[in-house]
């Protein structure tokens, strides 16, 4: 019961800002015009400073299990390529295949995942995310950027590898990581050097920071919100069920049923809540932004982390109440 109630809990702020940017729409307070450049200003400013800070707060690498990352990665990776025959197949416009892929491996580790990974396990369940979500977040955005620019859209020629490579490249969210990866960098040589300077040291810089990355989030869900178009439903039932249902059963069963199958004597309660929010958590609500700037679906995007994060409530619960009974924590 405890579960269920915190997957209520965690979603219903999600849903609640998605009906209020659906009402402003309504009442006129929100344009198609500024719905768009609002998400190309989340996808360009305010996610990569928010990412950036993700990465900056990581205190210590040290504590890294390599051998549990090492199985998240692999099987994320596994699920990226399954999700590349079975989106052609469920999709017939190219602009709707990226955004499934999309959907099928990325989830919303950092807005419900990492809370949920500390509702389950305390504050190792929170270590273990955190320290996991050094590999797990570039690795969404990578993975999202190839899979956005695979297929190419309707009309157009399918993308070579210098195409794709330049997209990954040039993306605001990777260079939001880089940057973050690099600032570490520079931390650990600094403490290396006996220098105890950090970013957090210029307080003003880092509250602007702070307030730049505060908007990225609850600005995308407003946004999902005045773009949502219930009429849209009945167009694209075949991949909202599709996507919905990859996302929220199929991965969650592949991947923590193989965590558990092979890996349960390895893995301890910490590593399964993680497992439980990489692979059970609902379709990222930065993912709608970054298909708009890419040209994909964004219709079938905002459908997708609506209707997600709608059914996540109960298959998160059941999720975690079947490893509890099998005795993962």
């Amino acid at each position: 019961m405890d579960s269920l109630l915190f997957a209520l809990g965690a979603v219903a702020p999600i849903i609640l800002m998605v009906v209020f940017g659906y009402f402003l729409k309504r009442i006129g307070w929100i344009q198609g015009d500024f719905a768009k450049d609002a998400n190309k200003l989340v996808f360009r400013v305010f996610m990569p400073v928010m990412l950036f800070l993700n990465i900056y707060r990581i205190e210590d690498l040290s504590g890294m299990d390599f051998g549990y990352i090492g199985f998240v990665v692999v099987a994320l990776l596994a699920v990226f390529l399954l999700s590349i025959p079975a989106t052609v197949i469920a999709a017939r416009r190219k602009n709707r295949r990226g955004v499934l892929m999309q959907a099928a491996f990325r989830s919303g580790y950092s807005l419900i995942g990492i809370p949920l990974a500390e509702s389950l396990y305390g504050t190792e369940g929170a270590i273990a995310a955190t320290l996991l979500s050094a590999a797990v977040i570039p690795l969404f955005n990578i993975l999202a950027v190839i899979s956005l620019s695979a297929f190419g859209n309707d009309g157009e020629e399918k993308p070579g590898f210098k195409k794709i490579a330049l997209d990954i490249i040039k993306n605001p969210l990777i260079l939001g990581i880089l940057a973050g990866v690099a600032a570490l960098g520079i931390r650990a040589l600094l403490v290396r050097a006996g220098i105890s300077f950090r970013l957090s040291d210029l307080t003003p810089l880092m509250t602007a920071l702070q307030y730049i990355s505060n908007l990225a989030i609850p600005l995308a869900l407003l946004v999902l919100g005045a773009q949502f178009e219930l009429s849209a439903v009945s167009s694209l039932r075949r991949e909202i069920i599709f996507g919905t249902v990859v996302r929220t059963v199929v991965v969650p069963l592949l991947a923590i049923g193989a965590a558990y199958l092979f890996f349960r004597d390895r893995f301890g309660p910490a590593h399964f809540a993680t497992l439980v929010a990489v692979f059970a958590t609902p379709v990222a609500v930065p993912s709608v932004p970054m298909v708009q700037e890419m040209g994909g679906d964004v219709t079938l995007a905002g459908q997708l982390v609506i209707w997600s994060t709608l059914v996540s409530a109960l298959t998160v619960f059941l999720t975690t109440f079947l490893l509890r009974l099998g005795g993962a924590f």
